[in-house]
């Protein structure tokens, strides 16, 4: 007798250690309790504290099926909603082109697409007569530096410089292109002397020399008249 029941209770501890491994230390902890009691009816309790912690996890399971099914609707239901609210965007016709001075060509229109890249300029080209204008007009805007001069005020006195002065040169290129070939010496003459002297004046500003500056403004308006003159 005592042999059996030392061989009934090995085979409850072998059989406590293997629910431990498989159910977790929940499981374990339930069983670990009820094997005191001891014989069969210890066995019967394992089993049925077993089935219901399996009842258990297939309650949870189906529970959380129905809670993201329930979620999953309810999204649905609000993205249709939101659908349903949204109100259609009319699309018009494309706005008409912009930019241009009347008579002159559009600035989303590409221009001078014949000519080589380095010849191409952002400013758009004019005739002589109409080039002779702006000349004067870019002329008048680099004299009107001396009041930024007096003022001290260099990085704007490069910007007015630089500015106007490629707008003059380009359009004194057309000038001088559209001249006989005895005047066209002459004024290139004149106009390498003009553009020395705004180099001479824009190294001064950039120095931020007063003395220097003044200098070469006076020989830039000298240069800017003799030019003008010639120009009519």
């Amino acid at each position: 007798m005592a042999s059996m029941a030392g061989l009934r209770g090995s085979s409850l501890a072998v059989l406590e250690g293997s629910i431990q491994l498989s159910e977790g230390s929940r499981l374990a902890a339930t069983t670990s309790v009820r094997l005191s009691g001891g014989g069969r009816a210890g066995f019967g309790v394992i089993r049925a504290q077993t089935g219901q912690l399996a009842e258990g996890d297939r309650q949870g399971g189906r529970r959380a099926m129905l809670g993201a099914l329930t979620a999953g609707i309810a999204g649905a239901a609000f993205v249709n909603s939101v659908l349903a609210e949204a109100k259609p965007i009319k699309i018009g016709p494309p706005p008409p082109p912009s930019g241009g001075l009347p008579g002159t060509q559009n600035s989303d229109v590409p221009r001078d697409l014949d000519l080589p890249i380095k010849d191409r300029f952002y400013i758009q080209s004019l005739p002589p007569n109409e080039a002779t204008q702006r000349a004067k007009e870019s002329a008048k805007d680099i004299l009107g530096v001396k009041e930024l001069i007096d003022k001290k005020q260099w990085p704007y006195v490069q910007n007015d410089l630089r500015l106007k002065a490629s707008y003059l040169r380009y359009d004194l290129n057309t000038i001088i292109a559209s001249k006989p070939k005895e005047e066209k010496k002459n004024l290139k003459q004149l106009t390498s002397k003009l553009f020395n002297t705004i180099s001479d004046l824009d190294h001064a500003a950039k120095i931020k020399s007063p003395e220097e500056a003044t200098k070469y403004y006076t020989e830039t308006k000298s240069a800017l008249d003799d030019l003008l003159v010639k120009l009519g």
